[in-house]
């Protein structure tokens, strides 16, 4: 009893510590905010009502002004920081430092208090708002808070104060439009005005309080693609029992072992109305909560944790690999900071790399070689790692060193390892004497793998050190453009120099993710930058920069062999990764082009390390799914550069918990395959996916608009790109839809044949379409085994409510497919085909009433796109799409139009059929058209055929999906719905 009210008693106390921090942080605090090269400014800040982030003011950003809590990664207490140390001069008391770290890149906020208290209060504030997004994933945090309405609570009042201009505490009509301007709506007045009238139900005629502005929102928000779904499964009800939830789980989630109990807790869990609760039924508040749950997420929430086998050699492994770790910005000048080695870490990366020089006073430092970074000391690096290697996962982890060092350093470096990581280098346990295979994972939990040099078995034992091959990734850059400081004597001039001509040179050629490995905007970036140099360098001492050449480069058109001193004691810690340069070939490029089956037979039983070439001195990154596709296994890429090709390294990674180690397919790890072929692999069974891209939901205007909340309207189309092998690699788009980024509904069903699944990852992407080109909104990437089956919301990557909605499907495909698409009735609609997520033996599912009502009911505006011609039943070439054209007048798509159907002659297709020909049967046809325009009297428009073949000696009927041309003729009466049917024996 006496512990029980102790507890109690700790939890009152830590609560009201908490509430006096909220209270003090909201209030405001004036501090110093410390930045490189300058003195401090004193700012006022403050926590937002919503306690979601920092603000401060004054500041030139004004609303930009601010530090998501969600986006913090530690508070530091004391004057810890490399901001601080630049101030070293300066007489801060440590008790009134810290520093907040945030960001993908890990910027710090350095701040100083007037006094210790003030200090303590932010610190232990900023902790506890921490810890409070950090206990569940932050996906299933912000959906959980969604109830009614397709905003959390916090978020909508949020929308309310920033609509009320005034500051009234109440929204006029005039404030209503502006606000739905913001949010990308184009609702026709006379209806925007009718629901103000409607949700305006006090005294206060003309305004809306906030409770009333909810009401307004909700009515907005009516999400007519799920009333629709939720119709189809509850016999045009407007609520779902637990039968018909339970039904419409099953069928459209592909969800097994659906229990009347389970259903029972979604409905008491999402359903909001007291009423329905007690009935047992689902309403529409309720089933669009569940919807927009991390249940309906497109991503599959077992893959958050560790769901692949983990005894494999380590070789059958893809393992998260970072390049230049250290390093926060570019190669030439940014700052290196052990808190990049935290940040990796714990994202999931299990191969970081460390990069050695001589430093002052016999103490290694790490720093990037030839360039103007700053150093950190060796030890505090291997500190950093060893605290941080093992916290989210046990997996091991690699360290990729690059020595430059003399053997007197090299024998510091052996010792500040094994005195930091001790029993982590140990691996005699995971050694088996009869085994010519790399140990498992799972066998080296816990330990750390120093990558390096070995000294040649031919040497003596009691040999100190010796000579060993030196090619690594420092001295790959050309002779001429290596740069080395001697001392401060004209740094600040060459770095001056360096920083315009890079700037300069950065947003003239747009250097970014780029494929080309040897850029010509790169290169010459760094000849204009060196030319610059050598022309200001007259003026500066000779012992100011030096020109390095350490060894001879080229010699008879040949390059000689370069080494080094190894010590006995660097060497003795390298058991499994010992560094072995290609001997036949210099680039790993070469190797994937010509040699690339050679090359996927060497990683089945080698480790071999991609790294980004010398040249990307911007840190950008290249394409890791080319060297995936031949079985490499350490990819390392630049973290520190936020991206396309992060983004497909954190989904590549996503699949398995995020731990950083992905088991490779099994013909990648046994066997041999051409992955450039245009079938790779006969007799392995290929996937059909097809994605239904239905809706959007509250897309922002594009990150780099010019006008921002006063530009127009956005314009979205959806684009989904498929990223695997060469014969798999594609894309698809939709149409675009008018003046709507609140609510856009596309209603396209897009399929993709994909040769080798297990390696493909899912992208897709929302852009704004304008008439000279297009802007970003937004993206999300999935890999294919991640997918769920049914209907889901794809959330995009970083905002915080813009989601699309989608039905996904996979089938099995089987025999030879040409090009990227299926082709034909016999892809099309093969009678032994059969769902990978689906164990229903009929093959391709049978369409349900909600696909029909759903295509029938795509009401948004749309702008037309060039359409490639198509043949009954035969897609042809899967080309890229042309260009997307606006269309001056549209109608709604929830009206069918009314004419007549012309049809090829089937003859060709018949003979296609080959073995699959039905010998007695019938064909039963459903056309319904899926876009239509008015551009004139007559006009040739894409439809959908769905397809039933019928085989009577059997009894079984084959479902699919078809199109056809249809000449339409405008109607001047109501168009109504048309289904035009036909049977052929």
């Amino acid at each position: 009893m006496g512990n029980l009210l102790k507890i109690q008693k700790n939890k009152k106390r830590d609560f009201l510590t908490h509430t006096r921090c909220m209270s003090v942080m909201q209030s405001g605090t004036q501090m110093v905010k410390l930045k490189a090269g300058s003195k401090g400014l004193v700012r006022l800040f403050y926590l937002d009502d919503h306690r979601s982030c920092i603000r401060w003011k004054p500041s030139r950003k004004s609303e930009k002004a601010k530090i998501t809590i969600d986006s913090l990664y530690k508070v530091t207490e004391g004057s810890q920081s490399d901001i601080f140390h630049r101030h070293a001069d300066g007489s801060f008391d440590p008790a009134c430092c810290f520093t907040v770290y945030h960001g993908n890149h890990m910027e710090s906020l350095d701040l100083v208090t007037s006094n210790a208290e003030e200090a303590r209060t932010w610190i232990t504030g900023l902790r506890y708002l921490m810890a409070g997004i950090s206990d569940e994933d932050s996906l299933a945090k912000r959906q959980r808070t969604h109830d009614q309405y397709p905003l959390s609570q916090c978020s909508l009042f949020e929308l309310f104060r920033e609509a009320d201009k005034n500051g009234d505490g109440l929204l006029n009509i005039e404030e209503i439009y502006q606000l739905l301007h913001k949010l990308n709506v184009n609702l026709p007045r006379r209806k925007v005005k009718q629901m103000f009238q409607e949700a305006d139900t006090d005294d206060r005629q003309g305004t809306l309080t906030y409770e009333e502005f909810s009401v307004f929102y909700k009515m907005m928000s009516l999400r007519r693609d799920l009333f629709l779904l939720m119709m189809a499964y509850s016999d045009r009800k407007d609520h779902l029992t637990v039968e018909e939830l339970a039904n419409f789980l099953h069928i459209e989630q592909k969800m097994a072992d659906v229990t009347p109990e389970y259903v029972a807790e979604i409905i008491e869990k999402f359903e909001v109305s007291d009423e329905n609760k007690q009935s047992g039924v689902l309403g529409i508040d309720g089933f669009t909560s569940f919807m927009r749950s991390p249940p309906c997420d497109i991503f599959n929430p077992l893959h958050h944790e560790v769901n692949q086998d983990m005894e494999q050699p380590l070789c059958n492994y893809f393992i998260a690999s970072s390049h230049n770790t250290y390093l926060t910005g570019d190669q030439l000048l940014s700052h290196s900071k052990t808190d990049m080695y935290a940040w990796v870490l714990q994202s999931g990366c299990r191969c970081v790399e460390v990069d050695c020089w001589d430093g002052p006073d016999g103490e290694p430092m790490v720093q990037h070689g030839y360039t103007l970074t700053s150093k950190i000391p060796f030890k505090s690096v291997i500190g950093t790692i060893n605290k941080y290697a093992f916290i989210n996962n046990q997996y091991p982890v690699i360290l990729s060193i690059e020595n430059h060092c003399s053997i007197q350093q090299q024998k510091k470096i052996a010792q500040y390892l094994r005195d930091i990581f001790g029993d982590k280098l140990d691996v005699r346990d995971a050694l088996s004497r009869d085994s010519k295979t790399l140990p498992s994972p799972q066998r080296l939990q816990g330990k750390i793998l120093i990558k390096g040099k070995s000294l040649p078995a031919y040497l003596s034992a009691d040999a100190e050190e010796g000579e060993v091959s030196d090619d690594d990734s420092a001295d790959e850059i050309e002779d001429d453009f290596k740069l080395r400081s001697s001392n401060d004597n004209g740094h600040h001039q060459v770095e001056s120099h360096i920083r315009k001509k890079l700037d300069s040179l950065l947003k003239e050629s747009r250097i970014g993710d780029k494929e080309d490995t040897d850029s010509f905007s790169i290169r010459a970036l760094l000849k204009a930058t060196h030319q610059g140099l050598q022309k200001n360098l007259r003026q500066v001492p000779p012992q100011g920069i030096v020109y390095s050449c350490m060894w001879s480069r080229v010699t008879e058109g040949g390059r000689k062999r370069k080494t080094m001193k190894l010590s006995r004691d660097l060497s003795n810690l390298v058991v499994f990764t010992n560094s072995v340069a290609s001997q036949e070939y210099t680039r790993a490029q070469s190797l994937v082009n010509h040699r690339a089956e050679q090359f996927l037979a060497f990683n089945q039983r080698q480790l071999s390390r991609i790294y980004p070439s010398a040249y990307r001195i911007d840190s950008s990154n290249f394409n890791p799914q080319f060297y995936w596709n031949v079985g490499c296994q350490l990819v390392a890429l630049n973290y520190q550069t936020e991206g396309r090709m992060m983004q497909l390294n954190r989904a590549k990674f996503m699949v398995n918990g995020g731990i950083g180690y992905v088991l490779k397919p099994p013909p990648m790890c046994k066997g041999s395959f051409n992955p450039f072929s245009e079938d790779p692999l006969p007799a392995y069974p290929k996937k059909q996916l097809i994605l239904k891209i239905i809706s959007g939901q509250q897309l922002p205007k594009p990150p780099d608009s010019m006008l921002g909340d006063r530009g127009e309207i956005i314009d979205p189309f959806v684009e989904v790109e498929i990223i695997g092998l060469p014969v798999d690699c594609c894309k698809e788009q939709t149409r675009v839809v008018d003046d709507n980024g609140f609510n856009p509904v596309w209603e396209e069903t897009l399929s993709f044949t994909l040769h080798m699944a297990e390696v493909v990852l899912v992208r897709f992407l929302v852009w704004d379409h304008d008439p000279i080109g297009r802007d970003f909104i937004g993206q999300r990437t999935v890999a294919f085994s991640s997918l769920m089956p049914g209907y889901r919301h794809v959330y995009l990557e970083g905002l915080t409510e813009a989601s699309i909605f989608v039905h996904v499907s996979v089938h099995d495909v089987y025999g030879k497919v040409g090009g990227h698409q299926l082709r034909g009735i016999r892809s099309l609609f093969n009678r032994s085909s059969k769902s990978s997520v689906d164990t229903n033996s009929g093959g391709l599912r049978k369409r349900s009433i909600s696909d029909h009502l759903l295509r029938r009911t795509a009401s948004a505006p749309a702008k037309g796109r060039k359409k490639t011609k198509m043949e009954v039943g035969v897609e042809k070439s899967y080309e890229p799409r042309g260009p997307l054209i606006h269309r001056p007048i549209s109608m709604p798509l929830d009206r069918l139009l009314q004419g007549q159907l012309s049809l090829c002659s089937p003859d060709k297709e018949q003979n296609d059929i080959g073995s699959d020909t039905v010998i007695g049967g019938y064909f039963t046809f459903i056309i319904t058209v899926e876009e239509f325009s008015t551009f004139g009297i007559m006009q040739i428009h894409p439809c959908y055929l769905y397809l039933t073949i019928h085989d009577t000696n059997t009894n079984q009927a084959t479902n699919g999906r078809g199109v056809c041309q249809l000449p339409v003729r405008r109607q001047q009466s109501q168009i109504k719905d048309h289904h035009h049917r036909s049977r052929e024996k």
